[in-house]
This record gives C-alpha cells, sequence and structure tokens, in this order.
C-alpha cells in the first residue's frame, strides 16, 4: 500500500482553497475545453452533468493495467456523464444515459474510505472524472480528515481545461488519460470534439509537468506518473502514430502508454462503415511495431 499520497502534503487551508475555487466553477461550469458556462444547479450542458456527482458502482476492478490492479484490483469508482460523444462508447448507458445514483460528497468521502480500509485496494480510480472535480476535492479534503492516504488516478477522455488540472496539482499522483485521435475530423466525427487533440495536447503536457513518468514500487504497482491510453481503431494506423509521435516528442520518456486492441462495434458505431468491424491483428502489430521502434514505455 502506498504511503504519502500527493494530497497529505497539502495544507487544510490549501485543500479548502482548491474546493473553493472549483465549487465557482459549477455556476458558469467551465470545467472542460466546451465551456459551457450554465449554471448547474438549474441547467445542463453538454456533459449532462447537474449539481450533484453521480456514481453508478464503486469498488475493486481487476480489469485495469496491471499496473494499477496489485493484488486486489484497482479501487474505481465509476462516475456517470461525459464531455464527449464518442460513437463506439463501451460504457454508454453510463456516459450518454447517466445510469447512476446521486451522492453527497461525505457519500463520495466515504467510498474512498470503504475502497482503502475495507477493500484494501492500492488506489482511487476516479473513472470519467472531469465534471465532477469540485465534488472530488471536496470528498478528498473530507476522507483525508479521516484516514485516506493512497494515490488517487484521474482517468479521463483527454479531453480536459489545463486551468482545472492545475488545480488538481499535488492531489492527483497518477493521470491516465486516453489520447483518442490527432486528427481534428475523426474527433469531430466520432467524438463531437473537433479541437479534441489540440486540447488533449495540452492537457498531457500539463499532466507531465505535474506528475512526470510512471513511477512503479517494487510490488510493481503504480505510485505516481502519467500513464496514456490509447485505443486502435479499424483503418486509424496513420492517425494512430501521429498520436504516438506526439507522445515520443513532447512528454517525459519514461511515461507509459497502453496501447489498445480491444475495439468493438458498439452504441452507434454501425452508422459509420469504416468503424463496424474488429481492428485486425495485421493492423494492431504495426501499431505496435511503430510504437516500439519510437522506444516508447508500453504496458504489457
Amino acid at each position: 500500500m502506498a504511503e504519502g499520497a500527493s494530497y497529505l502534503q497539502l495544507s487544510r487551508e490549501e485543500l479548502e482553497d482548491r474546493v473553493s475555487r472549483a465549487r465557482e466553477q459549477l455556476t458558469s461550469c467551465r470545467l472542460c475545453p466546451r465551456e459551457c458556462r450554465v449554471n448547474r444547479s438549474n441547467k445542463q450542458g453538454f456533459c449532462r452533468a447537474g449539481a450533484e456527482a453521480v456514481v453508478s458502482s464503486f469498488g475493486p476492478h481487476l480489469g485495469e493495467e496491471r499496473v494499477l490492479v496489485g493484488h486486489g484490483g484497482s479501487g474505481t469508482i465509476f462516475f456517470a456523464h461525459c464531455n464527449l460523444r464518442c460513437v463506439f462508447c463501451q460504457n454508454h448507458e453510463l456516459s450518454f444515459g447517466g445510469h447512476g445514483t446521486p451522492v453527497t460528497t461525505e457519500q463520495l468521502a466515504t467510498m474512498m474510505l470503504i475502497i482503502q480500509d475495507r477493500y484494501g485496494c492500492p488506489n482511487i480510480n476516479l473513472v470519467t472524472p472531469t465534471h465532477f472535480v469540485p465534488h472530488i476535492l471536496e470528498a478528498v479534503y473530507l476522507a483525508a480528515d479521516r484516514g485516506l492516504r493512497i494515490p488517487l488516478v484521474y482517468n479521463c477522455g483527454g479531453y480536459e481545461s489545463v486551468e482545472m488540472l492545475r488545480l488538481l496539482a499535488g492531489v492527483v499522483d497518477i493521470y491516465m488519460p486516453d489520447l483518442k485521435y490527432s486528427s481534428p475530423e475523426r474527433a469531430h466525427r466520432y467524438s463531437q470534439a473537433e479541437d479534441y487533440f489540440a486540447k488533449a495536447r495540452l492537457a498531457l503536457k500539463e499532466m507531465d509537468r505535474q506528475a512526470g513518468g510512471l513511477e512503479v514500487s517494487a510490488a510493481g504497482v503504480a505510485q505516481r506518473g502519467l500513464l496514456i491510453r490509447h485505443l486502435v481503431l479499424p483503418g486509424g494506423l496513420e492517425d494512430t502514430k501521429k498520436v504516438l509521435e506526439f507522445v515520443r516528442e513532447e512528454l517525459s520518456p519514461d511515461c507509459m502508454v497502453n496501447l489498445m486492441d480491444q475495439y468493438y462495434p458498439c452504441y452507434r458505431a454501425h452508422e459509420h462503415p469504416e468503424l463496424c468491424r474488429r481492428v485486425s491483428s495485421t493492423e494492431f502489430r504495426a501499431a505496435w511495431d511503430f510504437a516500439q521502434s519510437l522506444g516508447l514505455r508500453l504496458a504489457r
């Protein structure tokens, strides 16, 4: 189990200030690059989230990256809603349907402590957290007072606001963003976010500035740093190469990349003929070989 998670080094006053500054965003929401500027107490923005955090489920998850799982599973908290509209989303009931239960920050803090104390997980893995950053910061503030000490994993889609990420500096230990596309056309067609790469590029550089390359304990469990996921899409090899070149050229050489081959057509993928198949072994091998040729640190 990790000791000395980053947030434990911050004073109560500093954490209180972070909570206050994040809470201000809820009256004119700018938590992500869409900057809807809605008052979340009475209106929904693009992500459809309201004033309260919504949690679909929480507990140990053995299906995450090996460096997060440890012996007992990564301590995931799955949030509902999302600031992207990925046509191939495998969790669309959560991200678009909003499946889950509204929770108070006190309840969220209790979930974190259950993950640590009852389940013995090595981390708190916040899945799709972007639109609930104020609630998460307040829950960490409350849970730290009650003995929370394990690292936080910020498991996001990569479409993040640098300003909001700066509120998480010294709070989040491990950043695990997706890096979906480099092509604006593909980002618009598949996720309704033409500026995805422009924003994700800045966000990942900020994550790297805060956390650096991925540090792993002697037991093989991540303690701090940057772990990037990239899902290889059918017919997307050239876009994948540009994504990987960005990682190689602009981020720390010891950040870790999880190159994923588990794409399958679901949700509205059938509306796009090029997405109506799995990634071939030849395509994925070409992507893997290219990543290796760049000298990237690849998750196994």
